[in-house]
């Protein structure tokens, strides 16, 4: 029989390292909480990764009423983009007026509404185009001849968690990633949480006062672990999928473009090369970690584009593709499409229980506001400790102006001229001022060390490996970046047999720190 434990090692475990479990932590340390937080694979390596990377409002809710969700999502843009003006920044879609489908008029009345419900104060507004003038409509069949601009935003969504996940680990959280919750239980008047060293394949004993499930598509999984009961079904899983091919146009404007199931497609220039094409929206009822695009849904998605677009979208032209799970609450809608995009917070058991958070469903644009709702619900629990903070403190990288981000380029291209001007323009948007981390006294091409292809080196390598829990070839082509697109097989090779020489599986400098004392209580 285990000894009963009276003290905790903290105060809050959270469980799952995507957005809203990094946004968490974030918060939570910030006030003042001591913080672990735990992911049994890489940060964001599950659906906050796999989004259509927009800070937006979602325009298509007004069509479901969810005005509320609307609004909440509206007023974040700007928060987010002044937080982090590296990683985000404004977009401008283009509408086509579809005779078929909504009339004009309805269209106009939407982006109305979407321009004045939330706090817009930097983004434009809505304008109507001719496009049989307007630059957009030169990618455009001639059939389309009218329709409207909007702003949104775009967001980096893998780096948005790991800035978050960093800012965490730099305030004093702990941020273990590749480590499993296999256990949970109560043990006097704590939580006793068992994990699994994915890497050394070893277990350790974590305790917390507070328990979040933040486990996204596994969120049930968590809490059939924690109550020994039978399995939960309070999410339902919805499969989001997108193509990536070639650059299909030379201008900045993005479309979104209405289908006759109800459903749109987003067109996004991406990457400076590329083409980004999504979303499906479909029910998923497997393993959340093996999820995959379907030939269904690229020839879908290339049908949806091909519909507006002059040039034919090809299945033949996609030339890289990825899919995720979104864990909606299940409303009972009828579509995949028609269900909530907004978050719900659960209690498990009673006040007297001990404190068991589980959060379900939610969307990137939200998270910040999602982490102060948990801390809400925490503090009545733990007793208040500090206030709300996040909402004009910028992520790692972000410390200058949000319309300031020409102005950091060409101060890091006077500081740094030895390096070309595109390759400098992608790491600004990577990693904002802590560039001048990365690459510190770098003074010539020489200094940045191996060259791994696509502008990706040694010296960035190690920063991603020393500051960012990168692990593996695939973290740092894929999450930390997207260079992975266009990387060859040989090259792939040559980083990770760098990565196996180089590198042991030590955590980051905080990490470890923190691992070695834990903070007492």
């Amino acid at each position: 029989m285990k000894e009963e434990i009276l003290s905790a090692d903290f105060d809050l475990y959270i469980i799952g390292g995507g957005i809203n479990g990094c946004g968490i932590a974030r918060d939570a340390v910030g006030r003042g909480y001591t913080v672990a937080l735990c992911e049994m694979g890489d940060i964001a390596s599950g659906t906050s990764s796999g989004s259509t990377k927009l800070i937006h409002g979602g325009l298509r809710y007004l069509e479901h009423f969810d005005f509320l969700l609307v609004r909440k999502a509206l007023k974040e843009r700007e928060i987010l983009w002044a937080n982090a003006p590296h990683i985000i920044w404004p977009l401008r879609f283009v509408l086509p007026h579809h005779k078929g489908l909504r009339p004009a008029w309805l269209l106009r009345l939407g982006l109305f509404l979407y321009d004045h419900m939330g706090g817009r104060r930097k983004l434009p507004s809505t304008t109507t185009l001719n496009l049989r003038q307007a630059l957009p409509g030169t990618s455009l069949k001639e059939t389309y001849r009218k329709a409207f601009e909007y702003s949104d935003c775009w967001v980096n969504d893998s780096r948005l968690v790991v800035l978050n996940a960093m800012d965490a680990a730099g305030r004093g959280a702990l941020i273990e990633p590749r480590m499993k919750c296999i256990g949970i239980e109560q043990s006097g008047k704590v939580w006793r949480i068992t994990l699994q060293d994915m890497v050394r394949h070893t277990t350790r004993v974590r305790t917390a006062r507070m328990v979040i499930n933040a486990a996204g598509p596994w969120v049930d999984q968590i809490i059939n672990m924690a109550t020994h009961t039978a399995a939960s079904h309070n999410i339902r899983l919805v499969q989001g999928s997108h193509i990536v091919v070639q650059k299909l146009y030379d201008h900045d404007r993005c479309y979104m473009f209405q289908n006759a199931d109800d459903r749109i497609v987003f067109v996004i220039p991406y990457e400076g090369e590329y083409t980004l094409i999504g979303t499906t929206d479909r029910d998923y009822d497997g393993d959340p970690g093996k999820v995959k695009i379907t030939p269904e849904e690229i020839a879908y998605l290339c049908r949806a584009a091909s519909e507006y677009l002059k040039t034919p979208v090809q299945e033949s032209d996609v030339i890289w593709d990825y899919a995720a799970v979104r864990p909606l609450v299940d409303d009972g809608a009828s579509k995949a499409q028609e269900a909530t995009r907004d978050y719900l917070l659960h209690w498990h058991g009673g006040e007297d229980d001990l404190a068991f958070l589980n959060i379900f469903g939610g969307k990137i644009t939200t998270y910040r506001r999602l982490a102060e709702a948990v801390m809400e619900k925490a503090q009545e629990r733990l007793g208040q400790k500090g206030d709300t903070w996040t909402i004009d403190a910028p992520l790692p990288g972000g410390d200058f102006p949000m319309q300031g981000f020409q102005q950091l380029v060409d101060r890091l291209q006077a500081r740094y001229p030895f390096i070309a001007a595109a390759q400098l323009h992608r790491l600004a948007r990577a990693y904002g001022t802590r560039l001048y981390d990365l690459l510190g006294n770098a003074a010539a091409d020489a200094d940045l060390g191996e060259d791994f292809g696509n502008g990706l080196r040694e010296i960035e390598v190690r920063y991603l490996i020393s500051h960012e829990w990168a692990r593996t070839a695939e973290d740092i082509l894929w999450r930390r970046s997207k260079l992975g697109i266009g990387q060859t097989p040989e090259r792939v090779q040559a980083l990770e047999r760098w990565i196996k020489i180089n590198v042991p599986f030590n955590p980051p400098a905080s990490e470890a720190r923190r691992a070695e004392s834990p903070p007492p209580r």
